[in-house]
């Protein structure tokens, strides 16, 4: 085999390693990492800040305001 061949084979060889190696740590991280948490959208009737608040709330208070609101239907 001549040098060029050599070479070529073992930058294909090493790139192909690496990017192996980096789908499964991305595979390993989405598998163990923290689910995304669902939020819902909220905006205030009174001073109109929109925020976002926990999936398990029905009406959520304003950080601005104060005022309670019920949640944005998309």
């Amino acid at each position: 085999m001549s040098y060029a061949h050599l070479l070529f084979l073992y930058v294909t060889l090493t790139l192909g390693t690496l990017c192996a190696v980096a789908i499964y740590s991305e595979l390993r991280r989405r598998r163990f990492g923290p689910a995304h948490p669902e939020d819902r959208v909220f905006r205030c009737a009174k001073c109109g800040l929109v925020y976002t608040d926990d999936a398990d709330v029905d009406r959520s208070r304003c950080s601005q305001c104060g005022k309670l609101n019920e949640p944005v239907v998309f």
